[in-house]
Parts: structure tokens; sequence; C-alpha cells
């Protein structure tokens, strides 16, 4: 997949993230290869990875549309999502090397830098790589390919819950508490805090909630 393909990945995906690409929108090829100065080419390999993850789906008649937003369904990916991450937290605990530890806490450290900025965006990408970095840190390639798979379905609703206020902040004390108990090798306290991390529930479950009714309200 081209560099370019994947840049247009992200900017769509952001698009749908932040509602201006609502629910039920029509992507038509033509007009996004113009919107982006680009060739129907890589737009059609964007399409196709976004179709990949269930952001976008074909419908007859009208091509390649934003995929109606379902919140039971969202809410189910995410309770998976818990399950996975603490699989991988509890294996990364105890078997994270010294240089994998060393790169976790990197990806922690990007993410206060963009925190103390308030740099919502760029603490998206920071909190990726941190997760990604437990995955891999678990040592098992197939739990790794299975969680980065359903990370990216749930990435734009991932970027709405950091939009909420005083989510960011709320989520880097999280990150702390994590590094810490994976440093000790605490698997039991890592599983309790990344299922705590990842779950929509409480708060969480309400200030998505009312995030995906304005989306879906704006289509």
């Amino acid at each position: 997949m081209s560099k370019l393909a994947e840049n247009l990945r992200e900017s769509i995906e952001e698009e749908i993230a932040t509602g201006k690409l609502p629910p039920g929108a029509r992507l038509e090829e033509t007009l996004l290869a113009a919107r982006f100065g680009v060739s129907r080419t890589p737009v059609r390999e964007a399409l196709s990875m976004l179709a990949g993850e269930g952001l976008v789906e074909p419908r007859p008649g009208r091509g390649m549309v934003v995929t109606e937003v379902r919140f039971d369904r969202v809410v189910e990916m995410f309770e998976l999502m818990g399950e996975l991450e603490a699989i991988c937290a509890r294996h990364s605990a105890r078997r994270m090397s010294a240089e994998d530890l060393n790169a976790l806490k990197e990806a922690h450290a990007c993410c206060i830098r963009a925190a103390e900025q308030g740099d919502t965006d760029g603490y998206f990408y920071a909190n990726e790589e941190f997760h990604h970095h437990i995955y891999r840190g678990s040592k098992n390639e197939f739990l790794c390919e299975q969680s980065l798979a359903l990370h990216r379905k749930l990435r734009p609703y991932r970027r709405l819950q950091l939009r909420v206020r005083n989510r960011m902040l709320k989520s880097l004390d999280e990150h702390t508490q994590i590094v810490k108990a994976i440093e000790n090798g605490d698997a039991d306290e890592v599983v309790a805090l990344i299922r705590n991390h990842v779950l929509v529930q409480g708060e969480r479950f309400g200030d998505l909630l009312a995030s995906i009714r304005s989306l879906a309200g704006a289509a």
C-alpha cells in the first residue's frame, strides 16, 4: 500500500471521526481525488483500507458510504479490546525486555509532551504507539496481529474520546500507572489498570454516546 494512500486514509478517517464526513455520507472517488489533488488510484486504495476496518461500506447505487453508527456494536468492540489488551499487558509484564520497556517509556514521554502542549492529535498518535508497544511486548505474534486489527477499527472512536474535556490528562495518568505496573512485573495489577483504561463505562460511556449521537444527527 502506497504512502499516499495511507495518508489519504488518515485524512478521511479524521473527517469521519470529527463528523465532517457523517454516517451515510457518500464517498465518490472522483470528488475525493479532486479535493485531495491526487489520482483515483490512491483514493481507491484508501477506501479499500477503510472498508477493511469497517468505517466505510458499499451501498447499491451509491458506491462507498460512511458506515452507519451502531453504538451497541462499538461498545462490544471496546469490551473485546479491553480483554485483548489485558492479555497483552499480562504477557508484557512477564515478557517485556529492557529494550521493550524503554520503548514503552519513550512512547509515554511523547504522550506527556503532547498533553503538555494540548495537542490532541499528537497525543492520539503517541497513544497509538504506546498501546502498540504493549501488544508487541506480549511476544505473541498472533495476539499482536488481532489486537492491532481491532485497534484500527476503533481508531475514530478513540479519537472522539480524546476530544472529551479532560480525557487526555486522565488517559495520561492511567498510562503512568500502566507503565509502573509493567515495570514492576505486576501482571494482575496491569490487567485491572488496562481494562479500566480501555473499557467504555461510567461517564465515558455517556460521553462517547453523546459524541456518536452528535455525528449521527449530522448525517
